[in-house]
């Protein structure tokens, strides 16, 4: 039976089951496994923290999401195909506001880094960080 997202076990689960289709994802996996490489286990810890911080309200995550994505060569599809991956595993899994509020934070980064990617690609002389 689904529930909401109420633990670090539940972010957890949602994380790795996401990570795991965008590893074997033939638009995202060779993006996101030729920058992260053999050091998957590094950026689960990040994002669990992350998601932590977003849906637990427990402060465990520090630092900028944005800036380790901008030199990467993703376009308007790589965020559709995300977000379909990561609103799949969410809905997958869990129901509840805490499971909506993640759907609606993954579209809200979505729009925000494609649109600053957007204005960086314009700008190259302006500064990423």
């Amino acid at each position: 039976m689904q529930h909401d997202i109420s633990t670090f076990d539940d972010i957890q689960l949602m994380v790795n089951e996401f990570y795991e289709k965008v590893q074997k994802d033939p638009l995202l996996s060779p993006i996101f496994n030729a920058v992260i490489q053999n050091r998957w286990a590094e950026h689960l810890e990040k994002m669990y923290r992350f998601w932590q911080t977003v849906l637990l309200d427990e402060h465990s995550y520090q630092g900028s999401p944005f800036v380790p994505h901008a030199k990467l060569p993703l376009e308007a599809n790589h965020f559709e195909r995300w977000l379909l991956l990561f609103n799949e595993t969410v809905d997958l899994h869990f129901v509840g506001p805490k499971a909506e509020r993640a759907k609606w934070q993954g579209a809200r980064m979505s729009e925000m880094f494609l649109a600053k990617l957007s204005y960086y690609r314009q700008n190259p002389a302006v500064s990423i960080v």
